[in-house]
């Protein structure tokens, strides 16, 4: 057990049992959590809102690697490689601690071999789409088509162990691959699950894999449940610059390139989460379709800009609100009004 379900009751404020999605029978624990971002409380503070909205993210935790599953066993069942595939990105918990009460179902503690695994797991499940989608075409008389070129490289790329997010494929070719839901294709984030005693302690894994954030799964939860006066007390007892929580929700939202631009006023201040490089007229549909269907302009100030004089008249004295077309690419952070007509 690498206590990825501690994990997400931690993240959701759930509690999820954490006992074995095999013998459950479980299919999926699913929650909605709102992404921290201090703006959205400054601008709250500001304009006194009857509702504050913040952005919000869904998590699904399902069963994970299992010795009984996969070819030869330590595999994704059926069932969780199904469930992985309807997900923007995946996030890997695996573990560093040792605890002779809580069973590893591979019978061994190696938090980077572990990463491997799931990658070798994933990239397997991709190949046998490859080669199911390669075989119909070659039937069809299609092996000259750019789909069989485009899958010949993801292919060889799998082949030789290497997932298909690193293959370098362009926009419009993963754009082409996105009906096949590929599994090494979707962003992946590192979480090592560490023991009290060796809290920064990633086993290896940045070194062989690039990158992971370390929390201890245990100390997360207590951390939870203390009120907020005492949290910052205990962080400092146990040297621990802030929580994982926070810091694990932001770097979901950046591995999937989201970023948030708000709407103020009196009667709510709201982050909207939009794909990094969204024009103005598709952010407006995000409120409503009416609103994209008879966008004029966009009237825009970066967060930055506004909370220097707290007030919309003094930043258009000083030319920091802006009119904007369709085309512009919204930022992170920027207050938008939408001007439009139906």
């Amino acid at each position: 057990m690498s206590g990825k379900t501690a994990v997400f009751n931690t993240l959701t404020g759930l509690h999820a049992r954490t006992d074995s999605f095999h013998s459950a029978g479980k299919q999926a624990n699913v929650g909605l959590i709102r992404v921290p971002d201090e703006r959205i409380e400054a601008l709250a503070e500001i304009f006194k809102p009857k509702k504050t909205t913040f952005a919000e993210i869904n998590f699904a935790d399902f069963a994970g690697i299992s010795a009984e599953s996969g070819a030869g066993g330590g595999g994704f069942d059926a069932q969780s490689l199904s469930l992985m595939r309807q997900l923007d990105a995946l996030a890997f918990v695996v573990r560093a601690f040792g605890d002779e009460a809580v069973l590893h179902p591979l019978g061994r503690i190696d938090p980077a071999a572990d990463v491997t695994g799931i990658e070798e797991e994933l990239q397997l499940a991709d190949l046998i789409v490859v080669e199911s989608r390669q075989q119909r075409l070659g039937k069809e008389g299609k092996k000259a088509s750019r789909e069989y070129e485009l899958l010949d490289k993801c292919r060889s790329a799998l082949e030789d162990g290497r997932p298909l997010r690193e293959v370098g494929l362009s926009g419009e070719d993963t754009k082409a691959l996105a009906g096949f839901t590929f599994l090494s294709l979707k962003p992946r984030l590192l979480l090592v699950n560490t023991g009290e005693d060796a809290l920064d302690d990633d086993g290896g894994v940045s070194d062989k894999h690039g990158g992971a954030i370390t929390f201890c799964a245990s100390v997360e939860q207590q951390i939870a449940e203390l009120e907020p006066g005492e949290q910052q007390e205990f962080l400092e007892a146990m040297e621990i610059a802030e929580p994982a929580r926070p810091k694990f929700i932001r770097a979901a939202y950046g591995l999937m390139r989201l970023i948030s631009f708000f709407t103020v006023g009196e009667d709510e201040v709201k982050a909207w989460t939009i794909s990094d490089g969204t024009p103005a007229v598709e952010a407006a549909g995000k409120i409503h379709s009416d609103i994209q269907r008879g966008f004029i302009r966009a009237e825009v100030a970066a967060y930055d800009d506004y909370i220097v004089d707290k007030d919309m008249v003094k930043l258009k004295e000083r030319g920091k609100l802006r009119l904007e077309g369709k085309n512009y690419v919204v930022q992170d952070g920027d207050i938008i009004n939408f001007r439009f007509n139906v």
